[in-house]
């Protein structure tokens, strides 16, 4: 598979905004801005902040009033999305490529001039605290924020990326300023642009609607990788049929070649179709119809979950038979060959494969890849280095990261 997969050229412009540009022989175009700043670094007074202004950046400019702005951004006639996660915001729009230059000047509009309205504010204040009781309705959700809490004693991986429900109905709109003045910034910014235009007509473009953007000096706080605590706990909730089981594993530390491994092993593990606990927890056992593994492998996390729901009675059962895959993959009673790594090496090229042909994905991926200082060719690299992992290294990462887990139980709450 050739580096040169795609057409792309990266260029800081005078500013500082970390500029990169895909020509792609499409209709379609998809712009990607990217603020390296997330969750993981408010103070504690402040959880929740970066996704609050997230929302805020659509209630209005300078230029437009809440109405105009979500009015502009609905007759691009494409699809336009933001998100927050632990280290970044972004803000997307796919749109037609004749809609390109109307998409980035409205998204430059949003990131430039945005005014922080009270009123509006205080609407999505109210919008916020639903999506907070939402979550806590939603016990796969709740599952997974209530290990988090219990896992780290310091680490903000701690909290949720949406926030602290005290904080947000607390927050004033001069938290909300200082920290959008701070950190959003053309040197704490990047873009991506997947278009059949020329490079130089999209560094043209970006200078037109993001140039006046003001280079500023800014620090992030530095973050402290935190080991998971080992520990079980039991959580009692109302109104649930099923109990969840959640298991949380931190790997930090892992050379890339031991993070491929620690992939392959997740996939065959739980995240495929016909993994090994999912075998061993439905197809074997008829625990649990619902079972799975997550691997997060971004800067700052570095979080492997198995998660579960069986009914109550169930519980001990389907630990002992997590507890005892985890313990045939050290002891190599389960067997890794040679297909597992060729099954793992298709699987992740058709991954590539899907995201070069989608002008979205394609964007999403080289800006994360870009905020993280990676390589946005490294899956060739992977792909390189895939031939080259052992059953060995399956099992030595199994043994290096499947230990001491932090484990969370949701129990149904005992009725009258």
């Amino acid at each position: 598979m050739s580096k040169e997969i795609f057409n792309t050229k990266q260029t800081k412009l005078e500013n500082g905004i970390n500029l990169i540009t895909i020509k792609k022989d499409s209709q379609i175009a998809a712009v990607h801005v990217g603020i390296n700043i997330g969750s993981l670094f408010e103070e504690k007074d402040e959880k929740g902040i970066a996704h609050f202004i997230e929302h805020m950046l659509f209630k209005g400019t300078e230029n437009s009033t809440n109405e105009k702005l979500n009015s502009d951004l609905e007759n691009l006639g494409g699809e336009y999305n933001a998100y927050t996660d632990f280290n970044c915001t972004v803000y997307s729009a796919t749109i037609l490529k004749e809609e390109l230059e109307n998409a980035v000047e409205v998204l430059g509009d949003m990131l430039l001039n945005s005014i922080f309205p009270i009123d509006e504010i205080e609407k999505e204040r109210g919008v916020i605290l639903a999506e907070i009781r939402s979550i806590n309705d939603d016990i796969e959700d709740l599952s997974f924020v209530r290990v988090n809490e219990i896992a780290f004693k310091h680490s903000p991986l701690k909290e949720d990326t949406i926030g602290n429900e005290d904080v947000i109905k607390s927050v004033v709109r001069k938290q909300l300023v200082d920290f959008y003045n701070k950190y959003y910034v053309p040197n704490n910014a990047f873009i991506s642009i997947v278009s059949p235009f020329e490079h130089v007509d999209i560094i043209n473009m970006i200078n037109k609607y993001f140039g006046k953007w003001i280079n500023k000096k800014f620090k992030k706080k530095e973050i402290i990788p935190e080991h998971n605590q080992f520990i079980k706990k039991i959580s009692y909730k109302k109104e649930i049929e099923q109990s969840t089981i959640i298991y949380l594993y931190t790997f930090d530390g892992l050379t890339k070649d031991e993070e491929l491994a620690l992939r392959v092993l997740n996939f065959k593990f739980g995240e495929s179709a016909n993994s090994i606990l999912f075998r061993e927890l439905r197809e074997k056992r008829g625990l649990s119809y619902d079972v799975y593994t997550q691997l997060d492998t971004s800067n700052n996390v570095k979080i492997l979950y198995i998660y579960t729901s069986v009914s109550a009675k169930n519980v001990d059962e389907a630990i002992k038979a997590i507890d005892t895959a985890i313990k045939d993959i050290e002891t190599e009673k389960i067997l890794f060959d040679d297909n597992t790594i060729a099954l793992m090496k298709k699987i992740l090229k058709t991954a590539i494969a899907s995201t070069l042909e989608d002008s979205t994905d394609l964007g999403n991926y080289v800006i994360h890849q870009v905020m993280d200082n990676e390589n946005i060719y490294e899956f060739t690299e992977d792909m390189k280095n895939m031939g080259n992992i052992k059953s060995k290294d399956l099992y030595d990462v199994a043994r290096k990261v499947l230990q001491k887990p932090t484990i969370h139980i949701f129990l149904p709450e005992k009725r009258g």
